[in-house]
């Protein structure tokens, strides 16, 4: 029931000018936001506490481990599809085009609107908003300056934000208005202490009123939203950034014999703790409430290991604590990476001994090796697409490879697990479904070469038994039941 003194007081403090309220807002909030904790029972369940309904982040949840909603298609075909979404871009290779979703690429799912709208960032520079059920605009795009290569975010309080990043050097959070997005805050990369360039391929995480995310200049950025509400009562932000912290460490390079450093990784938060890890293999923890209170870098760090080559990967959690990071073959050998391999089991309350086990995944002769995409975690197994072509099935306990089956080279999209169903999207424009009724030995129930698509770099979202998925062949598709097509469906007969 809501009390009458409580309408008086709302209606008083909507009367008051904009200034007004954005002062009292500021007088009423605290110096400091309260800084979230993620129990580890929420491994493997939706966003934890979320008031909004859907898919809110890369790989769902704080600890990377929620993919979405099934039953996945039995008879999967391409319900629509939309594009091309095309860019120039430069990197050190220089300049040149760019097609479709990259790496990691996620949508998110909007469904507090019906139907649900899907988001996601693409290499036209621009941010698509779409009807789930047609494929159809919601809103115009929002054009950045450069390519969108990460997922974005969406608030899970349900206020109508969304954050993302851009090679254009800019985070930006964005007001989901009617018919368009507005920019209503951004924070440069740009720093004269960056280390390597000034992309944001991290996923923001936004917890509470905080903003933990990284940036490919290798400082970790915590942002306090200051959220309140407008003159006209809707609710706002009013981002201060409170922490920078670097993401490296003079021994760091002394190690790699380079600055080759960036944070690709998204970052993961279990308990008060948000970890992440860099292009130089350095995992890091830091204490979330020492963080937004302003601490420096070695009085916030709560973990440091370091795995000896690139791990741009996220990493994930399980209900345990224990951290699993997936590694790149990229580098020299050195102690650090012989140690642990490239997948790599920590215990982060063991900090002077935390290796549990490591696998090493060596690429085929002389070409690259390791690990780009994010693990899939179910049941005491992980999931893991290897660049050299293969899905390997890895007791959690153990590090024991229990399945290894062959794949087309460079698996970059991270798999999902819905239902007992395992989804790898693959570099040959195909799509496999596995039956989990065995965790240990997933079986191939269909794969499906999808008409026209090039290399699933992006990691797909699925809500409601559709798969929604950018490709690099510029075009991004919804992909759901339909009757049987054996044009383009490869049956496997369930012993």
């Amino acid at each position: 029931m809501i009390r009458p003194f409580a309408i008086a007081a709302l209606a008083i403090f909507l009367s008051l000018p904009a200034s007004a309220q954005n002062l009292l807002n500021a007088f009423m909030a605290p110096a400091t936001p309260r800084a979230p904790f993620i129990s580890p029972n929420s491994v493997g369940q939706p966003f934890p506490n979320a008031r909004a309904k859907g898919i809110l982040a890369f790989r769902g949840n704080p600890t990377r481990s929620w993919y979405g909603t099934g039953p996945l298609p039995r008879n999967p075909t391409v319900l629509w599809k939309r594009g091309p979404f095309c860019g120039a871009s430069t990197d050190e290779q220089g300049t040149r085009q760019w097609c479709g979703t990259g790496w990691t690429g996620q949508p998110v799912i909007r469904a507090d609107v019906s139907p649900p709208e899907v988001i996601f960032g693409a290499y036209d520079h621009a941010v698509h908003f779409l009807n789930s059920a047609t494929g159809g605009d919601i809103r115009a795009p929002f054009r950045t300056g450069d390519i969108i290569k990460g997922s974005v975010s969406l608030a899970p309080t349900g206020a109508p934000f969304l954050y993302t990043g851009s090679r254009d050097n800019y985070l930006r959070a964005l007001r989901l208005d009617a018919g368009k997005a507005t920019e209503v805050w951004r924070q440069t990369a740009i720093t004269p202490d960056g280390v390597w360039n000034n992309d944001w391929d991290a996923n923001p995480l936004i917890l509470g009123d905080t903003l933990l995310t990284g940036s490919e200049n290798s400082w970790f950025y915590t942002v306090a939203l200051n959220r309140g509400r407008d003159a006209s009562g809707r609710p706002s932000i009013s981002p201060k950034l409170v922490n920078r912290t670097a993401g490296f460490t003079p021994k760091l390079f002394r190690a790699l014999g380079d600055r080759m450093v960036s944070i690709e990784s998204s970052p993961l938060v279990i308990g008060g703790t948000v970890y992440f890890t860099n292009s130089g293999g350095l995992v890091q923890g830091y204490s979330i409430a020492k963080l937004l209170a302003g601490a420096t870098r070695a009085k916030a760090l709560t973990f440091e290991y370091h795995v000896g080559d690139d791990a741009d990967a996220t990493l994930v959690a399980d209900a345990q604590g224990m951290i699993y990071v997936a590694i790149e073959d990229e580098r020299r050998s050195s102690p650090a990476k012989d140690a642990a391999g490239q997948l790599a089991k920590l215990n982060p309350a063991k900090p002077d001994d935390p290796l549990v086990w490591a696998l090493h995944i060596p690429g085929r002769i002389g070409g690259k090796g390791g690990l780009w995409a994010t693990p899939a975690l179910h049941l005491g197994y992980l999931y893991v697409p290897t660049h050299r072509g293969s899905l390997l099935t890895v007791n959690t306990a153990t590090g024991i490879v229990s399945s290894d089956i062959p794949m087309p080279q460079h698996g970059w999209s991270s798999p999902v697990v819905i239902d007992n169903e395992l989804l790898v999207p693959d570099c040959d424009g195909a799509l496999s479904k596995f039956s989990l009724s065995d965790p240990s030995q997933p079986r191939l129930i269909w794969r499906y070469d999808v008409p026209g698509a090039g290399c699933w770099e992006s990691t797909p979202a699925v809500w409601e038994g559709v798969i929604y998925l950018g490709n690099r062949d510029g075009h991004f598709y919804a992909i759901g039941e339909s009757e049987p097509s054996l044009e383009v469906l490869t049956y496997v007969r369930m012993q």
